[in-house]
Formats: C-alpha cells, sequence, structure tokens
C-alpha cells in the first residue's frame, strides 16, 4: 500500500517514529513508497532528497525562513556521509543576511534559529543515487561549547558584512562557521553594504557548518570512529 503523506508532527516523539521508519531504506525505495521517481540526472539531485525527505515526515516550512517541523521548533538537515561515517560536504545552514538585515544580535539571527533544534539526517554518498541507503537520524541541540563557537563566527563574519568587507570574505574564515556564495550564476545579485554605509550590489551568499564541525556531532551521537 503507498505511503500516506502525513501531516506535521505534533511533538518529536511523533517526529522520531517517522525517522526511525526511515533507517535501512534507499533512496529509490522512499521514492517508490510516496510514488516519486528519482531523477535520472544527479546533479539536481541534492534538492530533491531533501523535498523527498521533508514530504515522508511530514515537514512544513518550504523556502522560508523558519524551521521545516515550524510547529515543533525542529530544522531538517540531510548530510552525506562516506563508507567510514565521515561528513563529504559541509551544510548549509541558511541565506547570509545583507543590508538591513544583517545587523541582528546572535539569539535573533536565522543562523540561531536554524541550529537551536536540529534533526540529522545521516545519508550515504558516492553509490548511485537510486541505491543510497538513510541512515539513523537522531536530534541535536548545541552545547554550550558548541553555541560559543557560533556565536564567535557568526559576530567575526557578520561583522565584516556590516563594514561593508563582504567581499573580502572567503571560505577559509570562521573556526565551524564559513560564508560562501550561493547563486546559479554570478549574474544572481543582492543589496549589500558598501565600505562608506551605502547600497552597493553583490552576490548572494549564505552560511555553511564545516565538515569538521558536524562531524564531531555525528561522532558524539552515534559514536563514529575518527
Amino acid at each position: 500500500m503507498p505511503y500516506t503523506l502525513p501531516s506535521p508532527p505534533r511533538s518529536e516523539e511523533e517526529l522520531m517514529l517517522r525517522v526511525r521508519k526511515l533507517a535501512g531504506k534507499t533512496f529509490a525505495q522512499l521514492a517508490a513508497d510516496i510514488d516519486k521517481e528519482v531523477p535520472s540526472d544527479q546533479r539536481n539531485a541534492k534538492g530533491w532528497l531533501g523535498q523527498l525527505v521533508e514530504a515522508y515526515l511530514g515537514a512544513t516550512a518550504g523556502s522560508r525562513s523558519v524551521p521545516d517541523f515550524e510547529s515543533i521548533g525542529v530544522e531538517l538537515k540531510t548530510i552525506p556521509i562516506d563508507a567510514t561515517g565521515k561528513p563529504t560536504e559541509s551544510t548549509f545552514v541558511c541565506v547570509t543576511p545583507m543590508g538591513e538585515k544583517a545587523g541582528v544580535p546572535w539569539e535573533d539571527s536565522p543562523v540561531y534559529r536554524k541550529l537551536k533544534r536540529v534533526l540529522w539526517l545521516p545519508v550515504q554518498a558516492n553509490v548511485p543515487m537510486p541505491e543510497r541507503r538513510i541512515a539513523t537520524g537522531f536530534l541535536w541541540t548545541p552545547n554550550d561549547e558548541e553555541n560559543r563557537l557560533l556565536k564567535a563566527d557568526w559576530d567575526d563574519l557578520m561583522g565584516m558584512v556590516l563594514t561593508g568587507r563582504v567581499d573580502e570574505i572567503s571560505g577559509h574564515q570562521g573556526e565551524v562557521l564559513q560564508i560562501r556564495p550561493k547563486a546559479a550564476n554570478a549574474a544572481a545579485e543582492t543589496w549589500g553594504i558598501g565600505v562608506d554605509g551605502g547600497k552597493v550590489r553583490t552576490l548572494p551568499r549564505g552560511f555553511y557548518l564545516r565538515p569538521a564541525f558536524t562531524r564531531a556531532i555525528l561522532h558524539e551521537h552515534l559514536m563514529v570512529r575518527s
């Protein structure tokens, strides 16, 4: 019998019941459950996978800047891992605020809101898309040290944005967070802050978690060997 797409989970317990049903499934099995097809072009498959899992679990946020499971305040992050359990790439968090939205404190920031409570869902990488399996998901809240590191990077990086030095930011900056361009092509631009405080056109950017940081989270919660 086809899987019936659920309503939003009413609690973390209800969400985790659904998550446990995902463990061990291949993408092909999950897609078949909800009558979807695995895309033949894997270059566009990353966004497809996120949408597939969101539908299966009852996420409601869509493209809005709120947690994916808005009613219970939980964000979903799929994370590709290799055969040893190590993340294979950085993890997108949210779009970097520019212009008037750049001056918010850490506790009111979109990074803080997105990472306050996260459902991590590791997925197999480096095998054909239909054959990739979903591992055991778990809930995570940053501890005091993790929150300190995240806040320090937010303050440093957004300080550069606010003082008109956004074009000086590279992926090398930030201990656990980094800012990188996030645009389909170089023609996509947004308004940022110039060195004189006025508006300037610049590339949209995004906040990403470094793989070393997410690897430590996986190690702590799943006892993945380093």
